[in-house]
């Protein structure tokens, strides 16, 4: 496993991922994505998506606003207890998320624990402020995640309004409007990929934890009696997604099945699949068996009928809930980390990464051998692009340098143009995993690739 700080070099040495605001000092846990990342998180999310609602019957899309109504966060109980336990060091003034002081030291806190028995945790172990070893802690208070803003010209109370901080409620309420016109039938999926904002007390591992992030977010409304069975459907799906078409490595892993007492009150049952990234083993996807709460929810505080009539048995009913959630930021990293590679080549270490095929930023590098042979090398470039092959060009440095950036980026093909391929119209195309070298047709090459 490599280390943090060694992924984070990576990632910017190649293009996937700069800090934000960079020749300003940056902004604290905030990210872009570069040329190369932007590629690979556009491919994360397609896949996903055809995974999900392209090959899935009765799935669909929405893509809703960032800014809702705020009676909507009132509903979902957010504005009252979406927070994290605050606690402040008195002496150098820094602030904590007190959970998290008790996780790095591998003491167990979950979210029922009042604010009064974590502070009993810190001060029964010993835990001093990780700025300045002090143990000078101020009582522990709720920090309400929600990220403020106004409409209108005028900043008061009316006019206050939310960032939303999950991507899931604006499908709640959407759920007579998605019934209506898609007319699906139980059981279906809504499915949305979008950004949240959490204003985080702690932000940090890098993109792991940040206050702008995004989600690729399912709920699959079912009837009551099927939905224990539903659930274990979704589990073996995400293992599939997981194992199978993103190849990810299985001892990676860990299921975590939430105890009673730990989980959120209206869940029936909650998985936690955690990853063990470069910082430690922790939640990258999150399976949770909601009930009917959600619904319940917007119906109580709206006065809107969100009830499901069931033709079956000519009844109104209100759907039980299941919520298969994964942050694409995660799951960018957690797909790094298990293929990045440092492998030793006659003497010589190359950096690679071992993307699938569907993953990979760029599916062919073209590189002529000499600036000469840029006249077909450009044609060969253009007719991959023309295919919708994403390809890059790259002349510049030594082929063995374009060999090592290519691999770097997890390009799965190289196409290299040399002085014969005027004479016998074929071209060298080498494997990035097996290193393999073979001589093909240049009207052949985009049967190959598509192979």
């Amino acid at each position: 496993m490599f280390k943090q700080e060694e992924i984070v070099q990576f990632l910017k040495n190649y293009g996937f991922i700069y800090p934000d605001s960079e020749i300003y000092g940056g902004l604290s846990n905030a990210w872009d994505y570069g040329p190369v990342g932007v590629l690979l998180k556009n491919n994360l999310k397609n896949v996903w998506w055809t995974e999900f609602v392209t090959k899935t019957k009765n799935a669909v899309g929405l893509d809703c606003a960032i800014i809702n109504n705020p009676k909507t966060y009132i509903a979902s109980g957010h504005l009252a207890n979406f927070s994290d336990p605050l606690i402040d060091c008195k002496y150098c003034k820094q602030r904590f998320r007190a959970d998290k002081l008790l996780e790095e030291k591998n003491i167990s806190a979950s979210e029922s624990m009042s604010n009064e028995h974590l502070l009993d945790l810190i001060k029964q172990n010993n835990i001093v402020c990780p700025n300045c070893g002090k143990m000078e802690w101020t009582p522990i208070k709720k920090f309400n995640l929600m990220f403020k803003t106004f409409i209108g010209v005028t900043e008061d109370t009316l006019n206050t309004v939310y960032l939303r901080p999950e991507t899931c409620q604006p499908i709640f309420t959407n759920f007579a409007n998605v019934v209506r016109t898609s007319r699906m039938k139980l059981p279906f999926s809504i499915c949305q990929i979008g950004k949240s904002f959490r204003n985080e007390i702690s932000p940090g591992n890098f993109i792991f934890r940040t206050r702008e992030f995004e989600q690729m977010e399912i709920e699959y409304f079912t009837h009551s009696e099927q939905s224990m069975d539903d659930f274990e459907m979704w589990l073996k799906k995400i293992k599939n997604f997981l194992f199978n078409t993103l190849e990810m490595d299985e001892k990676n892993f860990v299921f975590h099945n939430i105890p009673d007492g730990e989980r959120a009150f209206y869940s029936k049952k909650t998985i936690d699949i955690e990853y063990a990234f470069p910082f430690g083993t922790k939640e990258l996807w999150g399976l949770a068996h909601r009930g009917t709460y959600d619904l319940e929810q917007h119906i109580k505080h709206s006065n809107a009928d969100l009830t499901y009539f069931d033709p079956n048995t000519n009844k109104r009913t209100i759907p039980e809930v299941i919520e298969p959630s994964v942050g694409l930021d995660r799951l960018f990293y957690a797909i790094i980390c298990d293929k990045y590679s440092i492998e030793k080549v006659n003497d010589e270490e190359r950096e690679v990464l071992h993307l699938p095929f569907n993953l990979a930023p760029y599916k062919v590098s073209v590189l002529p051998l000499a600036n000469k042979l840029s006249a077909q090398s450009e044609e060969i470039f253009n007719m991959l692009l023309n295919n919708n092959i994403s390809s890059n060009y790259d002349s510049s440095g030594s082929i063995g340098k374009r060999y090592r950036r290519a691999d770097a980026i997890g390009t799965p093909f190289c196409v290299t143009i040399d002085f014969d391929t005027e004479k016998d119209g074929c071209v060298t195309i080498r494997n990035r995993d097996s290193m393999k070298q073979e001589r093909i047709k240049i009207e052949n090459i985009l049967n190959f690739i598509k192979k």
